[in-house]
């Protein structure tokens, strides 16, 4: 595509938040932080909008995108809830969860948007800028990560100029990202389903539930056909270096991504490391995630070697993602 548009950079505040209600009833894209990564936001009803997002990312158009709207309210206007849903929607909006529920028979989400489906992913973003920017706007906008589709998602404004300055409109700089990891989706089926682990915990939703989430199916999991939510492509979240994961030692001419204290043999041959946290703690890992994949791929090594990461809490969504990254983009 033309990547010789003039991309604005804005920090957050009263006036960008106007301006980018604008560019978006204008048809244009934004891109403003969440609490778990920039999203790059459309008019969630404008279909030739919406096509241009899936243009700049260079995303394929059979995968789904999440709309973000201001409040339950305005979810209950596009999606139907039952009653397993309305305790998740209730217990965890604003944060960091996505629901994919039926549409409601109006639902003004545009069928792009939805890949076909009859089913909506839809979440009530926390950060304060997002939910300005959605009430000023005053109506639901698709935001996928700001970046180029697979790539590392995006936890900063330099992070996302660095993707896509010369393809989208605005970019609202807000700060760095609290959470650095995208939001648990829940399918909201006749059982609960986790179809993507993110930065709300399995626990904390089973919790609220009363029961265990069920699993999604393999073939949900792959490349080869129609994901049923937003993040399942198997190669996704892929630095353009390889990803070796669980690695117990280093060899030569890797970089290492560590973590806690533990040791790993021949440590002294990686080309540059960086610990994603040295106390151990996950959601430190989890902030840190992105932005240090970002950085190691910048460092021309032969590969990134990647120390066992626990899978409990939000070491699930880690996990997660650096399996979909350690796919590779010679497979994608």
């Amino acid at each position: 595509m033309e990547t010789d548009l003039k991309t604005l950079i804005l920090s957050a505040g009263a006036a960008a938040t106007a301006t980018a209600a604008g560019v978006l009833a204008e048809g244009g894209l934004v891109a403003f932080p969440t609490e778990t990564v920039y999203g790059l936001g459309a008019d969630a009803g404008n279909a030739a909008a919406i096509a241009r997002l899936y243009e700049a990312k260079g995303r394929p158009a059979f995968n789904p995108l999440i709309a973000h709207v201001a409040d339950l309210a305005a979810a209950r206007r596009i999606a139907l809830f039952d009653g397993q849903a309305l305790r998740l929607a209730e217990a965890f909006w604003p944060g960091p969860l996505t629901l994919v529920l039926p549409k409601a028979l109006s639902c003004p989400v545009a069928e792009l948007a939805t890949a076909g489906l009859d089913t909506v992913a839809i979440r009530v973003p926390a950060h304060k800028v997002a939910r300005d920017i959605i009430r000023a706007f005053g109506g639901a906008v698709v935001a996928p990560s700001a970046n180029i589709s697979g790539h590392v998602s995006p936890t900063t404004a330099d992070h996302v100029n660095g993707d896509l300055a010369g393809r989208i409109d605005l970019i609202i700089d807000g700060g760095p990202v609290e959470v650095g990891v995208e939001s648990t989706i829940v399918g909201c089926f006749s059982d609960p389903v986790l179809l993507r682990p993110g930065g709300l915990t399995r626990a904390d939703i089973e919790l609220v539930l009363g029961h265990p989430l069920q699993s999604a199916p393999a073939e949900a999991e792959g490349d080869g056909g129609q994901p049923i939510a937003p993040g399942m492509l198997a190669s996704h979240y892929a630095p353009r270096t390889p990803v070796r994961l669980n690695a117990s030692d280093v060899h030569v001419g890797e970089a290492l991504l560590a973590f806690g204290r533990a040791k790993v043999a021949r440590a002294e041959c990686a080309s540059v490391v960086m610990n994603l946290s040295e106390s151990g703690d996950l959601a430190e890992a989890a902030a840190n995630l992105f932005g240090y994949l970002r950085t190691l791929d910048k460092r021309n090594a032969d590969a990134i070697a990647v120390m066992p990461i626990p899978d409990d809490g939000l070491g699930e969504a880690i996990n997660d993602r650096l399996r979909r990254a350690a796919v590779g983009r010679d497979q994608a």
